[in-house]
């Protein structure tokens, strides 16, 4: 096996572990010596894949969000059901998704928002990309909502909208403050989601 299909190997494997550590414990078990253990390798052969456990974390937080994509073009597609607004009821869709999401891969969807990179580092653009993807999917339905909008504009209404779903999402699903039952939580993100949706309409008339 060539040098470079091996490095690709155990990239692949390092990247397999550490998701299924931040599945299992978190970023606490982003841990070099329990990843080398885990893919039978030295720890200083994971440093000749990736620079750092940043790097490294990253990597696993992207796929993460490729899995949240997949939920959101699922759930952005038309319902024949629906009976409302279908811009409206798109919004729903797509923060019932993101709800399901981060409720059914919470250690995952944690590690997205909770790590931070040391001071002076910044966010790889590839990393960027995938994040700026997935707004993507929120400024389609703005867009209806507010055909006269401008795209720079569009693109910071979603991503307001995006903070306010995460918003609820997150103090819902947080047992420190007051988790809210399943159903419950699912009504206000729907009940908050369609009152934003209704005043964007109106303010587009």
């Amino acid at each position: 096996m060539e040098t470079t299909e091996r490095r690709r190997n155990l990239k692949e494997s390092l990247i397999d572990a550490a998701e299924q550590e931040i599945s299992a414990h978190g970023l606490s078990g982003v841990r070099a010596r329990v990843l080398a253990d885990r893919i039978g390798c030295a720890v200083g052969a994971i440093y000749n894949v990736v620079a750092d456990l940043d790097e490294l974390i990253l990597l696993v937080n992207s796929r993460t969000l490729s899995v949240l994509e997949r939920a959101l073009l699922a759930a952005g597609r038309s319902d024949p059901a629906a009976n409302g607004d279908p811009a409206i009821e798109r919004l729903c869709r797509l923060a019932l998704a993101y709800l399901d999401f981060a409720t059914a891969r919470r250690p995952r969807w944690r590690a997205v928002f909770d790590h931070r990179l040391p001071a002076g580092k910044s966010v790889p653009a590839w990393y960027l990309d995938d994040q700026m993807r997935l707004f993507g999917y929120v400024e389609g339905p703005v867009g209806e909502l507010l055909p006269g909008l401008s795209r720079s504009r569009r693109a910071l209404l979603a991503r307001s909208l995006f903070s306010a779903v995460h918003g609820l999402v997150t103090l819902g699903l947080e047992e420190k403050l007051q988790a809210l039952a399943p159903g419950a939580l699912r009504e206000q993100v729907t009940f908050v989601v369609s009152a934003l949706g209704r005043g964007l309409r109106q303010s587009s008339g």
